[in-house]
Order: C-alpha cells, then sequence, then structure tokens
C-alpha cells in the first residue's frame, strides 16, 4: 500500500521516536545491568554472613531492573487494567501464577502489573523458555534464580527433573514467594492447532482463545512447594506455621491476559512503541492450593477446567471489551494499574549514575595498574 503525503511526516515521526527510544533502552542497559553484576560482586561476602539479606538486596535490584522495563511500556502508552480479585491481599504468601501465553509482550505486562504488589517481583520466579538465558537479560535471571525450561517431548522427563532440582535448591533458600508459569508451554498461535488435535482425539473442548495446558510443570511446583502435615495431607493456606517457619505454597492465581481486538503486544513493539497506546487487560482468580488435587490425572482434570474457564473470560471480553462480573455481582470492577514516575525517575537515575560510579572506579584501578 503506497504512503500518501500526509501520512510521510507522521510515520517520520514515528520512526524517528523509535530510534530515540531504542537508543535510550541500549544506554540502559549498559548501565543498569552491568551495575547489577557489580553490586552483586561486592555483595557476595554478605552472601556468607547473612544470605537472608543478600537475597534481599538482589531482589530489590531485581525488581528495579523489571521496573525499568515497565517504564519503556509505560512511557509508551501500553498501561494495564486489572480486573477480578485483588492480589495485593496475598502478596506475603507463597502463590504461584498460572498464566495464558499469547506473545513475547505478556512478561513485560507481568513486570508491569506486579511492580505495586509489595515485594512481588523482587521474591518471584519466572519459568520462561531457555531461549531467554541468552538475552542481555538472561545473566540477571540466571543470578536471581529463574528457571529456563527447554520445551520438546524429548527434553520434557529431563527438564521436569531439573525443575524439581533447582526448586529444592533455589525457592526457599533465596527467600523466593510466587513462581510464573505458562502451563500451555507456547505461544498461543503456535500450540493452538496442535492443541485443537489432541482435543478432538481426547474428546475434549474445542478452545479458540487458549490451548490445553500441560501438567508436568504444574505438579512439580505443587509436589516440591506444598507444604505437608503430619497425616501427609497438603497444609494449604489454613496451616498453622511448620517448623520451618513456612507454610508451603497457599494459593494459585490464575491469570488471564486479554489484548484489545486479540492483538498481542510483542516485546520489539513493547521497545520501540511504533503501535498506537493501548490497554492490556488482566484478570485475577485466587484458588487455595488445599482445594487443588496433586495427583496427575484431578490434577490434568483441574488445570483443563480452568483453561476452559479462561476461554469464557476471553470470549466474554472479546465481545464486549470488558470481562464478566464474578458469580453475585451485577457488574465487574476494574483497577487502572499506575506506575509512579517519580519512582521510575529514582531508579533510572540510580541505574545511571551507578553506572558512571563502577566507570569511574575501573577507570581509576586501569590507571594504577598500567
Amino acid at each position: 500500500m503506497a504512503v500518501t503525503l500526509e501520512e510521510a511526516p507522521w510515520l517520520g515521526w514515528i520512526l524517528v521516536k523509535a530510534l530515540v527510544r531504542f537508543a535510550f533502552m541500549v544506554a540502559n542497559n549498559l548501565v543498569a545491568i552491568p551495575s547489577y553484576l557489580c553490586y552483586i560482586i561486592v555483595l557476595l561476602p554478605l552472601r556468607l554472613l547473612d544470605s537472608k539479606r543478600y537475597w534481599y538486596l538482589e531482589g530489590m535490584m531485581y525488581k528495579w531492573l523489571l521496573g525499568m522495563v515497565a517504564s519503556w511500556g509505560w512511557y509508551a502508552g501500553y498501561t494495564v487494567m486489572e480486573w477480578g480479585e485483588d492480589v495485593k491481599a496475598i502478596s506475603e504468601d507463597e502463590a504461584v501464577m498460572l498464566v495464558n501465553h499469547q506473545a513475547t509482550g505478556d512478561v513485560c505486562t507481568l513486570m508491569m502489573c506486579l511492580q505495586d504488589k509489595g515485594l512481588v517481583v523482587a521474591q518471584m520466579m519466572w519459568l520462561m523458555d531457555h531461549i531467554f538465558k541468552y538475552t542481555n537479560f538472561g545473566i540477571v535471571s540466571l543470578i536471581h534464580g529463574d528457571f529456563f525450561i527447554r520445551q520438546g517431548k524429548s527434553h520434557r522427563d529431563q527438564q521436569l527433573l531439573l525443575l524439581k532440582k533447582h526448586l529444592e535448591n533455589n525457592y526457599r533458600s533465596r527467600d523466593r514467594k510466587w513462581i510464573v508459569l505458562f502451563p500451555e508451554g507456547g505461544f498461543l498461535r503456535k500450540r493452538r492447532e496442535i492443541s485443537q488435535s489432541f482435543a478432538k482425539k481426547n474428546n475434549l473442548p474445542f478452545l479458540t482463545h487458549v490451548t490445553l495446558p500441560r501438567v508436568g510443570a504444574t505438579k512439580i511446583i505443587l509436589r516440591a512447594l506444598v507444604a505437608r502435615q503430619e497425616n501427609g495431607s497438603p497444609a494449604g493456606g489454613d496451616a498453622k506455621e511448620l517448623d520451618n517457619k513456612s507454610k508451603g505454597l497457599q494459593w494459585i492465581i490464575d491469570t488471564t491476559i486479554a489484548y484489545p481486538k486479540a492483538e498481542p503486544i510483542d516485546i520489539q513493539t513493547w521497545i520501540l512503541g511504533y503501535r498506537k497506546p493501548a490497554v492490556t487487560h488482566v484478570h485475577y482468580r485466587i484458588f487455595p492450593v488445599k482445594d487443588v488435587p496433586l495427583e496427575t490425572d484431578d490434577l490434568s482434570d483441574w488445570l483443563y477446567q480452568r483453561f476452559i474457564e479462561k476461554e469464557d473470560l476471553l470470549s466474554h471480553f472479546y465481545e464486549t471489551g470488558a470481562f464478566p462480573p464474578p458469580k453475585g455481582h451485577k457488574e465487574a470492577v476494574s483497577r487502572e494499574m499506575t506506575l509512579s514516575n517519580t519512582w521510575i525517575l529514582l531508579i533510572q537515575s540510580f541505574a545511571f549514575l551507578s553506572g558512571y560510579m563502577w566507570y569511574s572506579i575501573f577507570q581509576y584501578f586501569y590507571h594504577c595498574l598500567f
């Protein structure tokens, strides 16, 4: 399609803005991530003396880094509207988020909407595709203790064993609270046809807006982290404090992300900001883990039911522009999620000042040595 003379100046402005945003983000990464690594190295003695305080400080810096990513979308006009239950109420408890997956922008959306949920982001563990290990943020995620999972049948059993070991070694020792999991195992556009074929063969519902979830990682997480009483039954959210002062995993947060017109935002759009401002909608439902079955077949049925309900939620959203009201309510109430411009300015300033400080320190030692 040919570009008219009237459109040309506007397209030129979009290009210039995208290039300026990209240049800023490159500079942001060049100061923020190396500064994080330098602070981590300097703090290593503290890890031996007081590991809890060490991981608290690391978590705060991790939260700030994710806040910078969130700010890129915020200033491009990509905001978030939240629906359903208020997850702030359980921000200090252990929980796992089960999220539908449509595009790379899903991760950025969660980075934004969880910033105002207390220390959740600082104490969060992500399960993400192994390809993210090789991005600029990969080294930060490795240090923080996120888990990179390799997709495919040939890797599945080995990856689940590695996940179990990873949780045992890193989850509570680093004082983690929430885990983010995408049970579909890939983007909607890539898995929809396979999922629908599987559903047809196994007499399961035909889903369009989500795919049938995989149960493996969820089962490992629940079995590893749900605290158990002496009789071996799950301790759940109403359990008394255990000897290790952990109640275990208490909640499952069923999280549904919806984009207007079913057009997801990818990470390129988030970075360059060439798409018009848009509101992403995030719906939460909270389930006590004591009500979730741990046996494989029952857990599969439970997970399938949640994603069937996600399908209904998304169908209603795409038809009406809003999520349906909870049972017993006449209308659904949404909450606009906001980021503090002052807070963004502070963390960005801290990043650039830290980068200048570390550069000056290395330059000083370089001149002393050479």
